[in-house]
């Protein structure tokens, strides 16, 4: 008989997906490496499970601990998931422009959340990265994981995203494009694709209010670039140690607006219920057209499920009420 022994031995070996009615205008093929398919709908239960896993054996985390991280939502249900499995509690802190599904999830799998204001610096007290650093300190028996920081979430796209991606276009893939938050996806599936051909390019998508795309072309981290965003789950207003400037070959900018409604197009015109920063990757991808030829493979990671975003990006009331549709 064939099965699985827990919930975690389903992570990773998603389908490659061609996009048809959005990529129409391109001169080359289009995949999406369908990350929803994992157990907690998103790319994010890879690091979660790896970087459980590597406290474990170091000792960071020990037995009947409790997983403090804060987290715009995927990668919490992926710790949740594995908490369950190997008996872990979880805290998990969110700013408070996260979607209200997202915090009932995480609550749904027997989660602690606790809600702090987006737009205040992140080194202010009550930033979810103070926050969640300080519950850390103050809690008995913690671990803060820090995904931003933390190495085993690149380590975990460069042992099993990356190989994925290269076995299942069979090393055609030219382009790999995906949007950017801890860095961890780009940075170790690029690495590992850069390895196999280093004429693969690798393009990250940021979103306005972020400070990759300048930081990337100029080396200044610019606050004047700070301010807040709707789009979800990729930019940020630091510089997480796991995004690697030196894989990436460029950022394009996508508009919270942009991201919205091609995050509708996408389950509208190819069937695909994904979340806000799959719109945000999807637009991207159309506006990096110059770049591609007939002959390219261009891979497009989509990180999270639609059923994240009922209350926002498909609901065409509060997507009225931002501006984005008449």
């Amino acid at each position: 008989m064939k099965y699985a022994k827990n919930i975690l031995e389903t992570i990773g070996n998603t389908p490659l997906v061609k996009i048809n009615a959005l990529a129409n205008e391109l001169p080359c093929l289009v995949l999406a490496k369908y990350e929803t398919f994992n157990p907690g709908n998103s790319v994010k239960d890879r690091m979660a499970l790896k970087m459980i896993e590597d406290a474990e054996v170091d000792g960071r985390l020990k037995p009947g601990g409790t997983i403090i991280e804060g987290t715009s939502g995927n990668t919490g249900m992926g710790l949740a998931l594995a908490a369950i499995v190997k008996g872990y509690k979880c805290i998990f802190v969110m700013a408070d422009k996260q979607s209200k599904e997202k915090i009932d999830i995480l609550r749904a799998v027997g989660a602690e959340v606790v809600v702090c204001p987006t737009n205040v610096e992140p080194d202010d007290p009550r930033s979810y990265y103070s926050v969640s650093k300080r519950m850390a300190e103050e809690t008995e028996n913690a671990w803060y994981v820090n995904q931003y920081d933390n190495p085993s979430n690149a380590i975990a796209h460069y042992e099993s995203t990356g190989p994925e991606i290269w076995k299942q276009t069979e090393g055609k893939i030219t382009h790999f494009i995906v949007g950017v938050g801890t860095g961890g996806t780009i940075s170790g599936v690029g690495k590992y694709l850069k390895e196999q051909n280093p004429d693969v390019k690798v393009w990250g998508i940021d979103t306005y209010g972020s400070v990759f795309k300048k930081y990337h072309e100029t080396g200044i981290f610019d606050e004047n670039e700070i301010y807040p965003y709707v789009t979800e789950g990729i930019g940020e207003d630091i510089l997480p140690k796991n995004v690697n400037f030196d894989i990436i070959d460029g950022f394009t900018k996508v508009t919270d607006k942009d991201a919205a409604v091609y995050t509708q197009l996408l389950a509208k015109e190819e069937g695909m219920f994904l979340g806000n920063s799959a719109g945000a990757a999807m637009k991207g991808v159309l506006q990096l057209k110059e770049h591609f030829t007939k002959d390219d493979v261009v891979v497009v990671l989509f990180h999270d499920h639609g059923s994240r975003y009922v209350g926002k990006m498909f609901n065409d009331d509060w997507m009225r009420e931002k501006g984005y549709i008449e």
